[in-house]
């Protein structure tokens, strides 16, 4: 299986560097994983409703650039679907078994996702209703899909 995880922005901090490059060395067993980064746009800190949606809307036209038409898209978004761990492993499992080996996950900015990669993608996934940095929520993420894959192979990992 191939999956990319698509972001906005470049990760900077490096204690959350060191755990997801950890995370994608352990998942190198299982799939074929990339971390791609598009870049952040530019605004100030105040933003009308307006600009607001254009900052999406130009990180979003990026994100659609790196994913190619076959890619089974799973997009965080905090209105979407929760689910535990299992169920994350089961819906890994069956685009597996159902031919979908190129799954990209999106994290967007600081401002969410644009409608187009919502419209874009298969599923979206919430991980809380509460609000994390999105550097953050990629290390979140990538230990979810290792830990998904250990549920699969039945291999121990805590709980």
């Amino acid at each position: 299986m191939n999956i990319s995880i698509l972001t906005v922005g470049k990760l900077k901090e490096k204690y959350l560097k060191l755990g997801i490059d950890e995370y994608l060395k352990r998942l190198s067993a299982y799939a074929k994983v990339e971390s791609i980064e598009v870049a952040d746009e530019k605004a100030p800190e105040i933003l009308s409703e307006l600009e607001m949606m254009q900052v999406k809307q130009k990180e979003g036209e990026r994100i659609l650039a790196k994913i190619s038409q076959d890619t089974y898209v799973i997009a965080l978004a905090i209105n979407g679907k929760m689910q535990s761990s299992e169920e994350l492993a089961n819906t890994l499992d069956k685009l597996a078994t159902y031919g979908k080996s190129k799954i990209a996950f999106i994290i967007g900015g600081s401002l969410g996702l644009s409608e187009e990669v919502l419209k874009r993608s298969n599923e979206q996934l919430s991980f809380s209703k509460m609000t994390f940095p999105h550097q953050l929520m990629k290390l979140i993420l990538v230990e979810q899909i290792y830990r998904a894959y250990r549920i699969n192979r039945g291999e121990p990992y805590h709980k």
